[in-house]
């Protein structure tokens, strides 16, 4: 299945969160951190008012609690808006 964004939405998949710490401690499921990094699949053509400043491909932050949560082809992925995009991670 292929999914488009309209207008200022972008579409990202999700990057897998840590399992394990530096030292090698294994992270239970139900303690890891929500990631809040996720790489660029599709973007929207933008509005007048709202440009679209990433491409496919670029490795984003974006804000913890942000976008609506889609399952393509059994992955996880989100839909944000692009105000919603804090930095691009070069």
């Amino acid at each position: 299945m292929t999914l488009k964004p309209l207008a200022d939405r972008v579409l990202v998949k999700n990057d897998a969160a840590e399992t394990k710490t530096a030292s090698g401690l294994f992270i239970p499921e139900a303690a890891q951190e929500k990631t809040q990094t996720a790489t660029v699949v599709s973007v929207g053509p933008g509005t007048d008012d709202v440009k679209i400043t990433v491409k496919p491909g670029d490795r984003i932050m974006y804000d913890r609690y942000a976008g609506t949560q889609v399952k393509l082809d059994g992955v996880d992925h989100l839909i944000l808006k692009m105000a919603d995009i804090i930095a691009v991670i070069e």
